[in-house]
């Protein structure tokens, strides 16, 4: 079976052609730190339409990807974003899936607006993060959408940021356990963790800690970015291969690449040492059994 990248990122167009004219009209404040070059030029956030995600997939051999919203500081910004996602996988249904983006302050008119992207397709919810958005794991509208999401069957992505890692601009920390007390919190609902947890798969060493985690997966989002390709053996002997999913992040830009590309984020992956099962298992099946994809 072709390989499902369970994190790919699609902006709007007019994001891509002026992204701090784009944030700023929107209050889109740490987008616009986290998109910018940084401070010696380098450009790690790159820019592709469908057209392009789609000649990049089948270069690299990428069956299916998982659109995933963004952690948006503003609801209005959340409901454009779900827009455009559905306007995409209505036209690629075969080769795009996507999940919605949300933030609780807008109340009654954001839990609609989940309604609306479950009748348009979209099947899930992510790529949030509470400490980005302006809001606590106890927000009661928040709550609200985790039970929407256990109900429906969605799986929800959330943002975790290594505690230990490099400092950039717009990086949140991420609270671990605030993260373990969630996924415990909420065992109908199949979370998918993504950065690699922030490193929670290595904590699961711990009884406890595994126990609070046995409904979460880890995506392998930005790995290149971040690690080198010992950190796939490393956590598939922490926790199976059954749970880890791949991600790219794509179409963010490592170090050395200078146009969006799959094949640093799968190398990751396929230079793991993985053997061929548990590797199938990431690149595609647990994926596919995850988010129901035929």
């Amino acid at each position: 079976m072709g390989i499902v990248d369970s994190h790919v990122h699609l902006f709007p167009e007019a994001a891509s052609a002026d992204p701090q004219g784009w944030a700023a009209a929107r209050g889109e404040h740490r987008w616009a730190r986290m998109v910018a070059p940084r401070a010696d030029g380098r450009q790690v956030q790159g820019w592709a339409g469908v057209e392009q995600m789609l000649r990049d997939m089948d270069a690299a051999g990428i069956e299916r990807v998982i659109l995933q919203g963004w952690y948006w500081e503003t609801p209005t910004t959340c409901a454009e974003h779900n827009h455009l996602m559905a306007a995409a996988i209505s036209a690629h249904p075969d080769r795009l899936s996507a999940v919605a983006t949300f933030h609780p302050v807008g109340g009654e008119s954001a839990l609609s607006s989940l309604r609306r992207a479950r009748d348009l397709g979209l099947v899930g919810l992510g790529e949030l993060c509470p400490e980005a958005q302006g809001y606590t794991h106890e927000d009661p509208v928040f709550e609200r959408a985790l039970t929407l999401a256990g109900d429906w069957g969605w799986p929800v992505t959330m943002h975790v940021t290594e505690p230990a890692g490099r400092d950039y601009p717009g990086r949140v920390e991420t609270p671990l356990m605030k993260i373990i007390e969630l996924v415990r919190a909420h065992p109908e609902v199949r979370f998918v963790l993504a950065h690699w947890g922030g490193l929670l798969p290595f904590f699961e060493m711990n009884a406890a800690v595994a126990r609070s985690l046995a409904n979460a997966c880890y995506d392998t989002a930005a790995s290149p970015l971040i690690y080198g390709p010992e950190i796939a053996r490393a956590v598939a002997s922490a926790i199976g291969t059954e749970r880890i999913l791949f991600g790219s992040d794509y179409p963010i830009l490592p170090r050395g690449v200078a146009v969006p590309t799959f094949e640093p984020f799968l190398r990751v992956v396929r230079d793991g040492g993985l053997l061929p099962a548990g590797l199938e298992a990431v690149l595609s099946g647990n994926a596919r059994r995850l988010y129901r994809l035929r």
